[in-house]
């Protein structure tokens, strides 16, 4: 029975209005007419809404930003992209932003709540109290969300090429944004995931300098491997030696190891006993 008082109730309620945006763009496409841009855009607010309470209730029962286990840190990744969706969605006019982002946070949110092992232990205190370190790690995954918009973008803009390709004009491809469009939007989240991710490690740094036993060592090399990964995309992609459909690929694939290396990261954190007792990890 739901409990309005329970994080996961509202988190369903959440991922039920993001299937809900993600079918009425699919029934909308297969009827081939354009869906609703106010109705996806308020659709994908309420779920918004409804994740930010459930992530706040959550907040408040393990004293701090939610990101102690896998399901936490799929629920944010998913809270980010959303977040940056409803900032920049209306602003691009990017006409099938709304569809996919409402797949990829369906995707996060329903596989999170569906595998129980995922919640199974949920860390208290992880960031003993410390603003900073918190801040840190949420602007982390935050980036991780600007990464995820980053790859729906490429996709988008690799069904357009091929498209453009094949003369298919109808359908799903009569709604894509142009492929100059998508390229200027690729490179724009792009730069901005790489600098969020690098403040985070800039934030971070400054406590790990003054104590490198606190360092949780797999947990950096995995960060900093992926930060670079998308920093060497990113040069590259200024200096126009990685760009149409290279970089989208590059784009997909990176944010796919991004995804799996937030299992390593996470079962690399010490046991919920002992956390709650040693000094935060960063």
């Amino acid at each position: 029975m739901f409990e309005l008082t329970h994080d996961r109730t509202w988190l369903w309620l959440a991922a039920a209005a993001y299937f809900g945006g993600f079918a009425l763009g699919t029934t909308a496409l297969l009827r081939d007419r354009r869906h609703s841009h106010a109705w996806m855009y308020a659709i994908i607010a309420l779920g918004y809404v409804l994740q930010t309470t459930g992530l706040y209730l959550r907040g408040l029962e393990v004293k701090g930003c939610p990101l102690g286990n896998t399901f936490e840190i799929f629920q944010f990744t998913a809270w980010s992209a959303i977040t940056l969706y409803l900032v920049i969605g209306p602003t691009f006019r990017l006409s099938l932003l709304g569809y996919f982002t409402c797949m990829l946070t369906t995707t996060l949110t329903l596989s999170s709540l569906a595998i129980p092992s995922w919640d199974a232990v949920r860390r208290v205190g992880i960031f003993g109290g410390n603003a900073w370190i918190e801040f840190h790690a949420a602007l982390a995954l935050f980036s991780y969300g600007v990464f995820g918009l980053l790859a729906l973008t490429s996709i988008m803009y690799l069904l357009q090429v091929f498209s453009l390709k094949r003369h298919h004009l109808r359908g799903l491809f009569s709604f894509l944004p142009s492929v100059r469009d998508l390229d200027h939007m690729n490179l724009r989240l792009l730069v901005t995931g790489v600098a969020l991710l690098a403040a985070s490690l800039a934030v971070g740094s400054a406590y790990w300098l003054d104590d490198t036993s606190t360092v949780n060592a797999p947990k950096l090399l995995i960060t900093v491997a992926v930060w670079l990964a998308y920093t060497v995309a990113c040069v590259l992609r200024v200096r126009q030696v990685l760009i149409a459909k290279r970089l989208a690929w590059t784009c997909i694939i990176l944010f796919a190891i991004a995804l799996l290396s937030l299992g390593p990261v996470n079962s690399s954190r010490q046991p919920v006993e002992q956390t709650a007792q040693s000094q935060p990890q960063r």
